[in-house]
């Protein structure tokens, strides 16, 4: 019973700040002098509900997952990532490296490799402020925020001076090899990044549900104290938590770049960033597997669906950043918790209608 409330409660808590935040964009989109419910209508319409529409949804969703995934893991062991778009960006910048370094590889070789060592230096770039958290007890949010921008200048730099495209007119790296770009299946937008996806969401799903790291996250998360205490090696969880997290990370950008990019530009990761998107889609998920999926694909339909309204509509495409911005800000307010009046009232109607059933 306290697991359905609990479970009823996430889903208040997830539900609310979006209402609130796509009544506030109805609001502006009525002062613009168009019509909130046809605007909202095309903008999902079209990535949801028609088929290539929905694919490249799923398209767009996947290094969303993988991102969600990377923040959830380390902030239910109440560890804050905040670094996840800088390993995303080293993680995607040096699979491209390898993506058009190594010309004539075995297709199957070189795109392991390249994911591999998109994945590797997620994980290197995760651990420095693993390490500091772990040993030196250094605030992690400090750490991995300003490694974020140190990330960010570092790559500008390489791919204005050692990588860079003499013949691109933009500031950019070679592209990739064919043969690490992921074709797209059937004609669609879809391409084998989908797939790798989602087989690494099952098994991220298998850790936070059924695997004893799963447990000791969870464990680290609630009472970092009594988890040492039981003989819980705290140091060397920080830093596994934190290397799965630049590991999901690096995998992130090495899809991307090579499902989407094949190549990097000074805006790979987009404004505000896929890591910072993850940021979001986490806390729409709850830090949930399954809430992080929906999340995803929900989030990833709002911003592909912000070109169809610029097309069919007057209301500029921009809309979708305030209701990213205000569902931020409002899933910062924790609207319903277990001691107000409205979910005792909705709770006590669940179990009355369950003793009625029972009854019957």
């Amino acid at each position: 019973m306290r697991k359905g409330k609990m479970f009823l409660l996430d889903i208040l808590n997830s539900l609310l700040p979006l209402l609130s935040a796509f009544g506030i964009g109805a609001i502006i989109i009525i002062l613009i002098g168009e019509n909130p419910l046809t605007t909202y209508n095309i903008m999902f319409g079209k990535t949801l509900f028609e088929w290539n529409g929905f694919l490249k949804t799923l398209h767009f969703a996947s290094p969303l997952i993988l991102t969600g995934l990377a923040i959830a893991i380390t902030f239910k062991a109440s560890i804050f990532n905040m670094g996840v778009e800088g390993q995303l960006l080293v993680g995607g910048f040096f699979a491209c490296v390898i993506g058009f370094c190594f010309e004539g590889l075995n297709p199957v070789v070189h795109v392991i490799l390249g994911l591999l060592t998109g994945i590797t230096c997620g994980m290197i770039f995760a651990l420095i402020p693993a390490i500091l958290k772990a040993y030196f007890k250094v605030n992690e949010i400090v750490v991995t925020l300003m490694l974020n921008y140190a990330a960010i200048e570092i790559l500008r730099i390489l791919t204005q001076t050692i990588y860079r495209d003499i013949g691109s007119g933009y500031v950019s790296t070679p592209t990739v090899a064919g043969s690490v770009m992921f074709n797209r299946i059937g004609g669609t937008r879809l391409t084998l990044f989908f797939p790798i996806t989602i087989i690494v969401f099952v098994i991220m799903y298998i850790v936070f549900k059924k695997s004893r790291l799963g447990y000791e996250v969870t464990a680290v998360g609630k009472n970092p104290e009594f988890a040492e205490a039981s003989g819980m090696n705290i140091k060397r969880k920080i830093i596994y938590i934190m290397l799965i997290s630049g590991a999901l990370s690096g995998l992130a950008g090495a899809g991307y770049m090579f499902s989407e990019k094949f190549k990097y530009t000074l805006d790979f990761s987009g404004n505000p960033g896929l890591g910072w998107d993850g940021m979001l889609i986490a806390l729409l998920g709850r830090c949930s597997p399954i809430g992080i999926i929906i999340a995803a694909i929900f989030y990833s339909s709002l911003k592909t669906g912000g070109d169809s309204i610029n097309i069919f509509t007057n209301v500029p495409k921009e809309i979708v950043s305030v209701i990213q911005g205000l569902t931020i800000l409002f899933l910062s307010i924790r609207f319903i918790n277990q001691n107000t009046k409205l979910f005792g009232n909705i709770m006590a109607r669940f179990d009355s209608k369950k003793k009625k059933n029972e009854e019957v």
